[in-house]
């Protein structure tokens, strides 16, 4: 190791934690940087782009795809998400410890096109603890309930493609261990 921070990539199955877990990190290490996504998305109600996303149109997307300017890059309902491969270049060469919160296809991307990069799987307590937090955040109907509750099934069987797993039974306990992961005090 040339002692330059590694990129660390959080990633695990819908309704796992990992905004909670990252938001934790962030307010109690604010040196740590946390990649912002490009999107086709439009923007919600209070955000603001550079802050939460970058919000391009597709056409932009398209050539961010076709330059190799993406770590990586998917598409969820009708909208692309990707990570721009260049900030996240600058804060490393920088020795600024990145984080990426990305999900299973991006995490296999982001293995392909920096293979030294620390892939860190979230993982719940219990399949039954993810279908009480996929089930009582009450803000989706049954139907989209029981597609997140079957790609977490695929997501679960990924585990063994990462470098370590964290089990998340508390956001303090998982913070700290990522961020001893991550080398940073």
């Amino acid at each position: 190791m040339n002692g330059r921070p590694r990129l660390t990539v959080l990633s695990g199955p819908s309704g796992v934690g990992k905004s909670t877990v990252v938001a934790h990190l962030r307010a109690t290490r604010p040196q740590i940087w946390l990649s912002v996504s490009a999107t086709t998305r439009r923007p919600r109600p209070g955000e603001v782009d550079g802050v939460q996303y970058h919000f391009v149109d597709r056409d932009e997307f398209d050539k961010l795809v076709a330059n190799g300017e993406l770590l990586e890059w998917a598409e969820f309902a009708g909208n692309r998400y990707g990570t721009p491969r260049g900030p996240v270049l600058e804060k490393l060469q920088a020795g600024v410890p990145t984080l990426l919160e990305i999900d299973l296809q991006g995490a296999r991307q982001v293995r392909q096109a920096m293979p030294e990069a620390q892939l860190v799987f979230l993982a719940p307590p219990s399949w039954d603890e993810l279908v009480r937090r996929l089930v009582g955040r009450g803000t989706e109907p049954p139907e989209v309930v029981e597609r997140r509750l079957a790609a977490a099934r695929v997501e679960l069987a990924a585990e063994a493609e990462f470098d370590t797993t964290l089990v998340n039974t508390s956001v303090e306990d998982v913070s700290r261990e990522l961020l001893a992961l991550m080398n940073v005090d």
